[in-house]
C-alpha cells in the first residue's frame, strides 16, 4: 500500500491541525483522506467496553457516519475498534490515527479492520515516519490529532484515571467541542464520563445532539422511526424501543412461539432493522 505524505498547511482537510500543540511538520497516511473540510467526528473510549458501551458507541458512530460525518479513532481495542467497524457498516468514512507509523498495524488483530477502512475509502494515519514502533508516550502524543483532527470529541466509557481524559484535555485546549456519554453511577467505567459532566461538558444521547452543534444542515426536519413488515415485527420493534433487550424477554412479551418469533428476529436481522449485541441481546439499527 502507497505511503502517502501531507504537510498540513498545505492540505484542506489536514489544515485543522496548525492549530494544535506540537503541529506536525508532516502527516503520513494510506488510502484517502477528504480533500475539504467536511464534519469530523472524534469517538474514544475504554478498551474495555461493557454491553451498554459497545451499544452506545456503535450507534452513535453508525448514525454520525450515516449522516455523512468523518469518524475519527485511534484504532485501539475496545470502542475505537467499535466506531470504526460501525463507520464501516453504515458505509461511511473513518480515519485512524496510530501512535507508531503506518506501515505496522497495531494492535495487529486490527490489521483486517485497518484493510477494510482502507478500502472502504478512509485512511490510516500518522505523524511518525516509518518505520518507527509504538512507544508508551507516543500514544498520548496521538491523541491531540485525534482531536485536532475533529470539529467534536465524543467520550463513551472513561474511568476517574483514563487515558481518553487526556485526549478530553487536548480537545479543550483546541477549542474543540466536547460531548459525554452519561453511564450508570455506580461504574468504575463511567466515572471519568460523568465527572466531565459535572464539570460542564456536553450531554450526548443520540447523533442529533451532536449534529445540532457542528453541522445543523445534516439534521433531516423529520425522523422516521423502523416499521415492522408483520404485527410480530412491529411488536417486536415497540418492545425495543421500550428498552428491552433480551431476547427471552422478547419472545415472552410477543406472546408467541419460540418459532415464530425467532423467525421474525432472524428476517429483521436480515432486512437490517436489529442488530445483535451477543448474549442473546438484541437493539435497533
Amino acid at each position: 500500500m502507497k505511503i502517502n505524505r501531507a504537510t498540513p498547511d498545505k492540505h484542506n482537510y489536514l489544515e485543522t491541525l496548525t492549530n494544535i500543540a506540537k503541529v506536525p511538520k508532516y502527516v503520513y497516511f494510506t488510502g484517502v483522506l477528504p480533500e475539504k473540510r467536511i464534519a469530523t467526528v472524534a469517538i474514544v473510549g475504554t478498551r474495555k467496553p461493557t454491553t451498554y458501551g459497545r451499544e452506545v458507541a456503535h450507534a452513535l458512530s453508525y448514525d454520525l457516519a450515516k449522516k455523512g460525518v468523518v469518524i475519527v479513532s485511534g484504532l485501539a481495542l475496545g470502542i475505537d475498534t467499535i466506531a470504526h467497524k460501525a463507520a464501516l457498516e453504515a458505509s461511511g468514512i473513518t480515519i485512524a490515527v496510530l501512535a507508531n507509523s503506518v506501515d505496522k498495524v497495531y494492535p495487529r488483530t486490527n490489521k483486517d479492520l485497518a484493510d477494510k477502512i482502507i478500502a472502504s475509502g478512509g485512511a490510516i494515519l500518522s505523524e511518525y515516519e516509518p518505520p518507527t514502533d509504538a512507544r508508551d508516550y507516543q500514544f498520548l502524543a496521538r491523541n491531540r490529532i485525534v482531536s485536532g483532527l475533529s470539529d467534536a470529541t465524543i467520550v463513551i466509557e472513561a474511568a476517574a484515571r483514563s487515558g481518553t481524559l487526556a485526549t478530553v484535555a487536548h480537545a479543550l485546549e483546541q477549542g474543540k467541542e466536547v460531548f459525554v456519554v452519561p453511564g450508570n453511577i455506580t461504574s468504575p467505567l463511567s466515572a471519568g464520563c460523568n465527572a466531565l459532566l459535572k464539570q460542564g461538558a456536553r450531554i450526548v444521547t443520540c447523533a442529533e445532539d451532536v449534529l445540532e452543534v457542528i453541522a445543523p444542515n445534516l439534521i433531516e426536519s423529520q425522523s422516521f422511526l423502523p416499521l415492522g413488515s408483520t404485527p410480530l415485527e412491529s411488536t417486536i420493534i415497540t418492545l425495543l424501543q421500550s428498552g428491552t433487550r433480551d431476547g427471552d424477554e422478547l419472545q415472552r412479551q410477543s406472546l408467541v412461539t419460540i418459532a415464530e418469533f425467532n423467525q421474525a428476529l432472524t428476517m429483521m436481522e436480515i432486512n437490517g432493522t436489529i442488530r445483535g449485541l451477543g448474549g442473546n441481546q438484541w437493539t435497533l439499527r
